[in-house]
This record gives structure tokens, sequence and C-alpha cells, in this order.
């Protein structure tokens, strides 16, 4: 057992620390609040090859795992820069097409995404059926040899950034009568799909997006593998990649948080007395939240490395609780952060009131925290399903 990072590893997380630090948690708040996104930080990251890390060589990509991918999250969020579109575009969408893809778009598709110059988002989340993707009311059908997409998406990230759109839809099944997954890359200015905005209480450079897709046509080799029966293992691929990736900027933003929180009380002296740091009123619930932050980033990699090792049902274990364990931790440390600052934590300047929203948002997307209990309720302690 080793809980040490590789060298490589370890060059990879200092040099993405530096990057995310030279841009900074102003930077990130700034493009949020005019409205623009993170442009110049994902080029730079993708001329870099951080973006590609888990995308195989021959495309372009430094052909490492999810656990290089999640070093890569955790230390720009640990800067101040949580980008979700990190979660979205490479570790799903390259996950997805690396693995389920037909050579033709892996070769299309997965160099774009290792420099950075092309990103896929994920639609699978719906009004009605949430991310039950057996209740999904997006049906594609046979058109000749075309296929027509019909349904409405929400929640959809980063959808004005991107030029292709990864859409779960359901299709019938000719030999059983019934309706099975299967996964299109659209492109997003494809006749018939539209998109509204989603105003949400988070400071973020990503938009949230509803979809409508209105008979879209598509050719056949849109379809992911180019097989119905690639539909269900494809969308299960990028499921494990979403949830460590997801955990891992949550325990990088619960870094930053600490880190800023405890630079202030260290310094922060009332009446020429002791720093307010020395009194424990101050300091325990800081250290609290340093605790399960730091216990969150174990189980981060226990999931990222079990995921690498082709272990994918124990990695569905581990991601699903490191994604528990970090969206608690970091709500919790943003939280603590900002009483532990007073009124210097609600303002704009001290930069930890500004990740409220996105950490509380962590312990509902992409899956909630009580549909993870329920997870490992069944899988882990054998208890019947309850829904």
């Amino acid at each position: 057992m080793n809980f040490d990072l590789t060298p490589e590893q370890e060059q990879l997380r200092d040099a993405v620390g530096a990057l995310g630090r030279r841009y900074g948690h102003d930077y990130f708040v700034a493009k949020a609040k005019a409205g623009e996104h993170t442009t110049e930080l994902w080029h730079e990251a993708g001329r870099l090859g951080y973006l590609g890390v888990n995308i195989p060589t021959e495309y372009g990509g430094g052909g490492g795992g999810i656990t290089e991918l999640a070093l890569v999250c955790e230390e720009l969020a640990a800067a101040g820069c949580p980008l979700l579109l990190l979660v979205v575009s490479p570790a799903i969408a390259a996950t997805v097409i690396t693995k389920h893809g037909t050579d033709e778009q892996r070769k299309q598709h997965l160099p774009g995404l290792a420099d950075g110059s092309r990103k896929i988002v994920f639609a699978i989340t719906e009004p009605e059926a949430g991310s039950n993707f057996h209740r999904l009311g997006t049906v594609a059908r046979r058109d000749g040899d075309d296929w027509l997409l019909s349904g409405r998406k929400c929640y959809i990230s980063g959808v004005d950034e991107a030029q292709h759109v990864l859409v779960v839809a359901r299709t019938d099944d000719a030999t059983t009568g019934k309706l099975k997954p299967a996964l299109f890359i659209v492109p997003t200015d494809a006749p018939g799909l539209t998109r509204s905005k989603l105003d949400l209480e988070i400071v973020s450079p990503e938009n949230q997006f509803l979809l409508y897709l209105d008979d879209v046509r598509l050719p056949a080799d849109a379809l992911v593998g180019g097989s119905l029966d690639a539909g269900l293992p494809a969308l299960f691929s990028g499921l494990n990649p979403e949830r460590i990736t997801v955990a891992a900027m949550g325990a990088g933003t619960g870094r930053y948080a600490i880190e800023r929180a405890s630079t202030y009380t260290a310094t922060r002296r009332v009446w020429g007395g002791r720093s307010i740091g020395s009194h424990q009123g101050v300091a325990h619930p800081l250290a609290h939240a340093a605790v399960q932050v730091e216990l969150a980033r174990l189980m981060i990699y226990k999931a990222a490395t079990r995921y690498d090792a082709g272990r994918d049902l124990e990695a569905g274990v581990s991601g699903n609780m490191a994604k528990y364990a970090a969206g608690e931790a970091a709500a919790l440390a943003v939280d603590t952060a900002v009483q532990a600052l007073g009124g210097a934590g609600m303002t704009t300047e001290y930069g930890v009131a500004t990740l409220l929203g996105a950490v509380r948002a962590g312990r509902i997307a992409p899956v909630s925290r009580e549909m993870i209990l329920n997870f490992v309720a069944q899988q882990v302690l054998n208890q019947e399903k309850s829904y």
C-alpha cells in the first residue's frame, strides 16, 4: 500500500498548481461576474497538456488515467479556479469516446479534447426524470439511415462554450420492444437544437442550460460506438470518472478555503493581543474541516487508483463514497472559513463567500448525497432497495 504520488504525478501536481495560482480566484470571480469564460486559463492548460492527461498518446494526450486528471481538477480548484468543464469534457466525454467510440469518432474528437481546442459537454438530466436513464423522455428514432432526436434536457453545463454535446437518449430495441439508452454526439449548432440559460445563485464562469431537441437530425455516425449495444456500457463508463473528478474539485475547493482562512486567522490580531487563530474556538473548527478534506482526498485517490486498474465495480463504490465525502467536506470548509473571517468572510475581496453556492450544489450534483447513501446501503450493506 503506497500513499505517495509518482515523481511524474508530483511534477504534474506542482505544475498545475503553479498555473492555477498565476490566474487565481480573483480572475475566476472577475470572469464569472462579467459573464465571461475562463478561456485564457483553459487554452493554456490545454497547450501545456493538462486537459488531455487521461487521453491516449496516439491522440495527443498524456496517456495517463483518471488519477492524473483528478490531480489537475484538485490543484486548479485549490488555486481558486474550480473548472466544472474539466469534469464534463475530459473526464466524461473523452472517457466515453476513448473506450466506446468508433475509430473515426476517436480520430475526430480526441485530439481537440486533448489540446483544449474542442469541448464536448454531457446531457443526461431531464426535468421529469432527473438522471434516471430508465425514465428518460428524450427519444431517438430511425429515419432511413439518419436518427431523429426529440426531448428536453436541463442543468447542462457549458453548452455555450462547446462544439458538441453528448446526448443520452432512448431507442427502441427491435428484438425486445423495450427502450434502451444510446449516446449521440450532437453539434451544438444542429438545426432543431435550442437552449435557454438557467439563472443560478452560483458564482461561476460556466453556465447551465435547458436544452430542447425538436427532431434534431443526425447521421448514423453520430451514434457512439456505431451500435446500440454500446449505449449502456458507454454511459456507465463516464459515471465513475465524473464522480471522482467532481470529488477532486470539491477537495481542492476545501483546501483553498481552509488556506485562505488559516492565513487570515494566523495574522489577525484584535486589540493588540494574540492572533485569533490561537483561540480554540477559531482553530478547532478549521482543523476539523481540514481533517474532513484530507479524509475525502484519501477516498478520491483510492477510487481513481481502482478505476485506472480496471476495477470498475470497486471504483463505483469508492467513487460514490469519495463524491459524498468531498461534497460534505467542501461545504464544511467554505462555511467554516466564512465564519472564521467574520464579516470579512462575506466580502468578495477575501474570496471565500464566492464559493458558497458552488459547494452547496456539490452536495446535490451530479448525484445527490441521498442517492449515494441509497447506493452504499444497497451495495455495501446489502439492504433492500427502497425505491
